[in-house]
């Protein structure tokens, strides 16, 4: 089926109707166009992925197009792959805009961006300096663990944009495809080339100003928050990360990991470790840590529910309800010995399912889940004991 400029919307259903029937075709999972920044010595080393628009179970009638007009740039599409990387070219672009003929006029604004994508492209590589090979058509058919740095972005891009739920994207390996590399800004720098070139640059006094050394960029180099969403250093919240319209991330302890994050207005300034979520209207306090998968929860990833507040340096280590409390400095860990009395247990089992016996000493992870439950260390021998909480824990809806 040739790529022939369409001049009607009908035409264009018809098309990517007729094209996905064809033998073999699978929708993506997830598809778009990326920018990429090459290493400065190895040119086939892709150090950054940039997606102007991320495109995740969605936009099929696009993707139909994209794929249609690599195959005439000669491309093998072979979808039994789990993900597909193809440069671009002048000729990809050119196609590619005759299937968006109908709607070229309308792509403006929040309308039709990956038409948008495509023109504004179009426009870019009329300058001879520029390589096309820095963009690339990035496809996910099924959610494997990802072969390549732009399918790794894409995946980041997901989440952070909250096109994907928390841990639902596989990212196993992700660390060992992406590359340590210098940030300054946006720009990665290969720490190779910095060694290389250390001399002259320090000499001639234009040494980049480096702000991190990592495998993964800033939240904020990628992702436009919502409006009522602050992070007040840029350095606290990971690519990867996914925050509610409404979170705040204050300065000092606060960090939100990749695959972590925020469901609704909540109050940052402790740790949220990879894998862990938290429920709107809760308040992380500063210097608390909710801990992640590789840091002493057994592999199960931390849900802390709605309106808990988790006191100032304490550390969280099994997952817990709606409305509760942790108290300023104390630990609760999957093992941790937690006592509580008869009357309390009575008045906990009538607001949760769950129900736990009448037993006076329990391991944390016997709670984990239950809502309602306020924990508290006894000042006079240290042990740690809880009760049906009686605080209503709520944010300041003026900062959020």
């Amino acid at each position: 089926m040739t790529l022939k400029k369409i001049k009607t919307k009908e035409d264009f259903a018809n098309f990517v109707e007729n094209f996905q029937n064809k033998n073999g075709y699978r929708d993506p999972v997830g598809f778009g166009i990326a920018a990429v920044d090459r290493g400065q010595i190895n040119r086939d080393k892709i150090l950054q992925a940039t997606y102007p628009v991320v495109n995740w179970r969605e936009n099929y009638g696009s993707a139909a197009i994209f794929l249609a007009a690599i195959k005439e740039c000669g491309e093998d599409l072979d979808f039994s792959q789990s993900e597909l990387v193809f440069d671009i070219n002048k000729k990809f672009i050119k196609k590619a805009l005759k299937g968006f003929a109908p709607y070229e006029e309308e792509a403006k604004g929040n309308d039709h961006k990956n038409v948008q994508v495509v023109k504004y492209l179009s426009c870019i590589l009329e300058d001879e300096n520029v390589d096309s090979d820095d963009y690339k058509a990035v496809f996910v058919f099924e959610d494997d663990s990802p072969k390549s740095v732009e399918t790794v972005y894409l995946k980041l891009y997901a989440l952070s944009l909250g096109k994907a739920e928390l841990r639902s994207v596989n990212l196993n390996g992700a660390f060992g495809i992406l590359h340590n590399v210098a940030w300054s800004g946006n720009t990665p720098i290969e720490l190779d080339w910095l060694r290389e070139n250390e001399i002259a640059l320090k000499l001639e006094g234009e040494y980049p100003v480096i702000d991190s050394v990592d495998k993964f960029p800033r939240f904020l180099q990628h992702i436009i928050p919502a409006d009522n969403t602050r992070i007040l250093d840029s350095s606290k919240v990971r690519m990867g990360a996914q925050l509610a319209a409404g979170t705040t991330v204050m300065p000092g302890a606060s960090y939100i990991n990749f695959n972590a994050g925020t469901l609704g207005p909540v109050m940052v300034e402790g740790r949220i470790s990879s894998s862990a979520v938290v429920g709107s209207g809760s308040d992380v306090g500063g210097g608390a840590s909710i801990l992640g998968v590789l840091s002493g929860t057994n592999g199960n990833p931390v849900s802390i529910g709605e309106n808990t507040l988790l006191g100032a340096n304490s550390v969280t280590g099994i997952p817990l309800g709606d409305g509760c409390i942790v108290d300023a400095g104390i630990a609760i860990l999957e093992g941790t010995k937690v006592s509580i009395d008869d009357i309390n247990i009575d008045k906990i089992n009538e607001i949760n399912s769950k129900k736990i016996e009448k037993k006076g000493m329990y391991k944390g992870v016997e709670l984990a889940g239950l809502s309602g439950l306020h924990f508290r260390q006894d000042s006079t021998n240290g042990k740690i004991k809880a009760f049906k909480s009686n605080r209503e824990v709520k944010l300041n809806k003026e900062l959020h």
